[in-house]
């Protein structure tokens, strides 16, 4: 991983045997034609990795080690469609606030970090202990717009406000709508 630029495309093989169907015909195996999301994120500090805290304690001596100092969020996407998958990584600097153990504990205490890696949700209370971001804000929530869109754009999908669309048969984005033959439409996408 060579940070937020690093993407690779391969393509996924279908199972070559036949599936069969309710009344006992043989249908192709084929890809399905439903978006497939998957990520996650992890954190870097001093060259050690910080997932998820296995306990409070933890979560506290994480959040006073990052306290004043500078980590890398990963965040790792990858989007199956028709039988191809497409994979992303952003990442950005955080730098947090000199916080005191005080502070570190009382915000364990809300049980917000438990869940998150290097136990700290930027979306959340645990904003208070971010000064600085370079590079993708959405990495550090954990899920980059950016990426995301990009995975989609080189998988030959098309991200409009609200839908997500497939120029099938190579009909254009401008294409007119309601011709199904010229774009599928994937329903329930922010």
């Amino acid at each position: 991983v060579t940070g937020p630029s690093a993407t690779s495309a391969t393509s996924m093989a279908a199972p070559k045997r036949p599936v069969r169907t309710g009344r006992g015909r043989r249908r192709p195996r084929t890809a399905p034609a439903r978006l497939v999301v998957g990520g996650d994120t992890v954190v870097e500090f001093d060259g050690e990795v910080l997932e998820k805290p296995r306990s409070e304690a933890e979560a506290v001596e994480m959040l006073s080690a990052l306290s004043g100092r500078v980590h890398v969020v990963y965040t790792g996407m990858a989007l199956a469609w028709t039988g191809r998958l497409a994979s992303r990584v952003a990442t950005a600097r955080v730098r947090f606030r000199p916080v005191s153990r005080e502070w570190a504990e009382e915000y364990v205490a809300t049980g917000e970090p438990m869940d998150k890696a290097a136990a700290y949700g930027i979306q959340g209370i645990g904003s208070a202990l971010v000064e600085q971001v370079e590079g993708d804000y959405c990495a550090v929530v954990g899920f980059s717009v950016v990426a995301f869109v990009g995975l989609l754009t080189e998988l030959g999908l098309d991200y409009k406000p609200g839908r997500i669309e497939s120029a099938g048969g190579g009909a254009s984005s401008s294409a007119p709508a309601g011709r199904p033959d010229d774009r599928r439409e994937l329903r329930g996408v922010p």
